[in-house]
């Protein structure tokens, strides 16, 4: 009598290939096993191996390329300044900046009022035509050798209306190097009394 083999149910086909399936995993891991020395950078995607990953000390300067490192890479105040260059060349003049705003008024030293005084002659009132003749005079005066001329004045010792006494110029005295040193003056009498009268000449000096 011949038996009968019954065909596997479903959940036995599911079973045996889970378990197949299950048996090739572990035959492919077995067979896919990494060798000593198998991993190379072609094996590492970028960014694969983080700071965590190494192990303290790991990377020395052995394991560093010479000349790879940037200033960059290092924390500020690790580099030593390295010496100081010779000097360029100075670069061309940059352009005029803008007028800056005036500065504060300066102060003017001690001032010092010098005085010179000429006799100036009157017209004689025994001529037919007296007030008709001008006499002048000149006188000049100067400041001290510290200090320097900065304005003057004239005037007379008699002053009636009715007297003919001017001033016929005053001028600055230059010194060779443009400084003003004093003033000279010339006075001129054609006075109705013909009377001698005095020209005085004023100069304001400060020593700057």
């Amino acid at each position: 009598m011949r038996k009968h083999l019954r065909k596997p149910s479903p959940a036995m086909i599911v079973a045996c290939l889970a378990l197949l399936v299950a048996l090739s995993g572990t035959g492919m891991a077995a067979a896919t096993q990494l060798g000593r020395n198998s991993v190379g950078t072609l094996q590492l995607k970028d960014s694969a191996v983080s700071n965590a990953k190494l192990r303290n000390n790991a990377v020395n300067s052995a394991k560093v390329a010479a000349r790879s490192l940037l200033r960059s890479d290092f924390a500020p105040g690790q580099l030593p300044a390295g010496p100081v260059g010779p000097q360029g060349p100075a670069g061309p003049a940059g352009a005029a900046g803008a007028t800056g705003p005036a500065g504060p008024a300066g102060v003017v030293g001690p001032v010092t009022v010098r005085q010179g005084s000429v006799s100036v002659p009157g017209s004689a009132s025994d001529k037919p035509t007296p007030n008709t003749f001008w006499v002048t005079r000149t006188v000049t005066v100067s400041c001290n050798s510290t200090e320097k001329a900065m304005s003057a004045g004239t005037g007379w010792s008699a002053d009636a209306d009715d007297l003919e006494l001017a001033t016929v110029y005053m001028k600055p005295v230059i010194a060779s190097n443009g400084a003003v040193t004093g003033f000279t003056a010339k006075g001129a009498n054609n006075a109705r009394d013909g009377q001698d009268h005095t020209f005085t000449l004023y100069v304001l000096c400060y020593t700057g």
